[in-house]
């Protein structure tokens, strides 16, 4: 029987003034009574709309079935036919832009939670399913490298290792995740859960090399001497950008990208680690995305009394998650909007004391769509904050690119690649996700990598 609530069952989460002083997960899942009881809410629609809006096509309305039926170890199996992070996205996909942005039920209510339905059938498959590897497929006797353990190499990989290829992923850092692991924090995605997504893939046989930084330990030119017969890059984007206004050498101002990585790789939250990382008071975070949702909240639970964050139009243009800027709010974060830095003051000694900023207003959309925002004349004041975090945007690091003869560049400054194939100027070079559009979404890179696996087979098969 349907369930016609049109609301969506809440989420439990912990209360925001106990969560905003620990990194422990902000959610805390649907129980099974929750997940039947939304999963009831589904219409079942016989054209799917809400599959159409995933990237990676995950056949929700089966899953779904599965869940209000009970079946929640068939449920799972189901999202993994098409997804290899599925206990990922059920956290951090954008599902509102996505899959629940074309659910029927949200014509006239909440869409189904697909996004929770889908975090609930993995976290019952991790904690009640058999343990079993899956099923392997026969080897082909082919290799393939990729180079980047994000979302778009993980996704890439397990669908090669699928259709019988032997597959090495080659990592940069010590742990496999890429953005997974260094730049989402634990209190959005448990760095447990990346693990047993990563250890699903090397029980299927994916081979992982850590610390291994293609275009400086080995080339991609040698990857193909080592006898593989095709790479994938999927490097991400990340390197960070400033703003370039004075002050930025000053001691107290990070990138997001080093603030997140001391904090979430290298674990700064955790006494019994010997990381440094400034403490400080007051804290000013640049941006409007999810990253700079992501350093304030950080900040506010290493200590900060308080936290702004600063972005320079409205909230309606604001880029972050809806979901991610009310649990900000909740937890005591202060959005200075239509504001915009122009300088960082420091002391004497070349600490931050203070962020100078203008006042904005919006004028025409610009390219983007949103609204162009201008300066206020004589509109400056100070901020007083003894640490600036800039969270606006990262960039390709072009080793590979320029390390690997004939590989292009596109306009953007990433990987040159087709969208549909992720096929290069460099025959057997793919590259996907973030190294090629700039920083976008776990799902989308994901995607992104899928099409490269089924590209990548379509072009090994021609070669035979």
């Amino acid at each position: 029987m349907i369930n016609l609530v049109k609301e969506k069952n809440p989420m439990p989460e912990q209360d925001p003034m106990v969560r905003n002083k620990n990194f422990k997960e902000v959610s805390t899942g649907y129980t099974a009574d929750m997940a039947i009881n939304e999963a009831m809410r589904c219409l079942q629609c016989r054209k799917k709309p809400c599959t159409g809006g995933c990237p990676v096509r995950v056949r929700i309305p089966e899953f779904i079935a599965r869940i209000a039926a009970g079946e929640f170890e068939e449920a799972y199996q189901v999202i993994s036919t098409t997804s290899s992070l599925p206990a990922i996205c059920g956290r951090v996909c954008p599902q509102e832009n996505q899959c629940e942005g074309r659910c029927v039920q949200g014509l006239k209510g909440e869409p189904v939670a697909i996004g929770r339905l889908e975090r609930f059938a993995a976290d019952w498959h991790r904690e009640h399913g058999s343990g079993e590897a899956a099923a392997q497929a026969d080897s082909n006797g082919r290799k393939v490298a990729v180079v980047g353990s994000g979302p778009a190499g993980l996704a890439c990989a397990g669908d090669l290792i699928a259709k019988g290829y032997g597959v090495t992923v080659y990592e940069s850092l010590h742990k496999e995740g890429g953005v997974l692991a260094y730049g989402i924090p634990e209190f959005r995605l448990p760095k447990d859960i990346v693990s047993s997504e990563v250890s699903a893939l090397k029980d299927r046989g994916v081979c992982f090399i850590n610390n291994a930084v293609v275009g400086m330990s080995m080339t991609v030119d040698e990857l193909f001497e080592d006898g593989f017969e095709a790479v994938f890059v999927g490097t991400g984007a990340g390197l960070p950008q400033f703003m370039n206004i004075p002050g930025e050498n000053l001691l107290g101002v990070y990138s997001a990208n080093e603030y997140l990585t001391r904090i979430n790789l290298m674990k700064a939250y955790k006494p019994e680690y010997d990381t440094p990382i400034q403490i400080s008071r007051k804290v000013a975070v640049i941006g409007g995305g999810n990253v700079a949702m992501d350093a304030a909240r950080c900040a506010k639970r290493m200590g900060a009394e308080e936290v702004h964050i600063v972005y320079r139009r409205s909230m309606e243009e604001i880029p972050a998650r809806q979901e991610e800027i009310h649990h900000a709010i909740e937890e005591g974060i202060h959005f200075q909007l239509l504001t915009n830095p122009v300088a960082i003051r420091g002391t004497e000694k070349g600490y931050v004391c203070g962020l100078e900023c203008v006042e904005m207003e919006l004028g025409e959309p610009d390219a983007s769509g949103r609204r162009r925002p201008v300066e206020k004349k004589d509109s400056n004041f100070v901020l007083e904050v003894d640490a600036v975090i800039m969270a606006i945007g990262t960039r390709l690091n072009k080793l590979i690119l320029e390390t690997t003869e004939n590989l292009s560049a596109n306009s953007r400054g990433g990987i040159g690649a087709e969208e549909e194939t992720g096929a290069t100027s460099c025959p057997g070079v793919f590259a996907g996700g973030d190294a090629v559009t700039g920083a976008a979404t776990v799902i989308l890179a994901m995607g992104a990598g899928k099409n490269a696996a089924d590209s990548i087979d379509r072009y090994l098969e021609k070669r035979v």
